[in-house]
């Protein structure tokens, strides 16, 4: 069987105060009113996956008013064997156990349950910064290779270090910075040059499927990549800021060979994340043999119809799904539960024949 999460147990979560439910390998639907908490499992999951929320870079948010700290416990199926990870935070310790092994932070998650996250957020994968963009390319690359991860940590030392240089207007000791800089972004253009084009196929596939053969997308990656940060400094220096680096690198999306951010339309917009997304999927499936958490957060809200009917047609082929949704869907023949004021009230699971 492949791996997939059995159980999740929340403690001061967002606004649960104490919560525990069981899931299906195949599709979860989870219902309800709008911030009754049905996200915020869907927050859970994905910060058991990757140690970060995508709703927030400080912690100390999703833990429930009134409360200390927050606890999450998951259990889960890898390569046929029982496991168990719990993550706790008290606003300034963050604490992560592994099968009974201690860890002092979260990036030792990476690679246990790989998650791919479709969100409405997710827009902005289009017509954001290029930070979001970069965003999307170093949590997938983060779930697959932990030298990415190094690297990507190691170029960020640096590049803090060497800015602080230029701000100070001084060069003592900047070329042992700049060394490491080169060394790690060599490392991380090659991954993401390699990323892109394995996404090409799938994103362009899923794109014609879900636009009904109206819409083409092509990704193109734009690195910003120097071997010699020497000739750079003097201008560096009057902006206090280094200016090139893969802190720089952006990704083009062409929907229909035009720029997507400024001349495609909202659907073709939606369309393009759906697309993005379920291509991160196929990749993770293709290179782990084994299908990433899917997530879905607010189906049905930011489509229309017929592209709803699209892709609730092929959710069985993508594994372990998890579904939030604000309206009735047709959950006879798989597992669904009801979310109100921060408690699962109710659930339910009909198995396929």
């Amino acid at each position: 069987m492949a791996d997939h999460l059995l159980s999740l147990y929340l403690r001061n979560f967002r606004n649960y105060e104490e919560a525990e439910v069981s899931f299906s390998p195949q599709i979860n639907f989870i219902q309800g009113e709008n911030a009754q908490g049905k996200t915020n499992l869907l927050e859970a999951l994905y910060l058991l996956s990757t140690g970060k929320s995508f709703r927030t870079t400080h912690l100390s948010e999703v833990i429930r008013t009134g409360a200390s700290f927050f606890y999450l416990q998951a259990h889960f199926l890898k390569d046929g064997i029982s496991q168990t990870v719990t993550l706790s935070f008290d606003g300034t310790v963050k604490k992560m156990e592994y099968n009974n092994t201690s860890y002092p932070h979260f990036t030792n998650l990476l690679g246990l349950l790989p998650t791919v996250l479709l969100a409405p957020e997710d827009v902005q994968l289009v017509i954001g910064s290029p930070g979001e963009r970069r965003r999307f390319l170093d949590i997938h690359l983060g779930q697959i290779d932990p030298l990415y991860v190094y690297h990507l940590g190691r170029y960020a030392k640096a590049l803090k270090q060497r800015n602080c240089l230029l701000k100070q207007r001084s060069l003592q000791g900047i070329e042992s910075w700049e060394h490491i800089l080169i060394q790690s972004s060599i490392y991380i253009h090659k991954k993401r040059q390699e990323l892109i084009e394995s996404l090409k196929a799938p994103t362009a596939q899923t794109m014609q499927w879900i636009s009904r053969d109206q819409d083409t997308l092509d990704l193109t990656y734009i690195p910003s990549l120097t071997h010699d940060y020497a000739p750079l400094r003097a201008k560096e220096l009057a902006f206090g800021i280094t200016l090139s680096g893969p802190h720089r690198d952006d990704i083009l999306l062409l929907i229909n060979q035009k720029d997507a951010k400024a001349f495609s339309s909202q659907g073709q917009k939606r369309c393009a994340v759906i697309a993005l997304r379920l291509g991160e999927w196929a990749h993770f499936n293709e290179i782990n043999a084994n299908p990433p958490l899917l997530s879905i957060d607010d189906f049905g809200v930011h489509l229309d119809d017929i592209r709803n009917e699209l892709l609730l047609s092929r959710l069985s082929q993508f594994g372990q799904v998890f579904v939030t949704s604000p309206y009735e869907l047709d959950t006879s023949k798989h597992f669904s539960l009801r979310v109100d004021k921060g408690e699962i009230v109710e659930h339910s699971i009909q198995r396929s024949h």
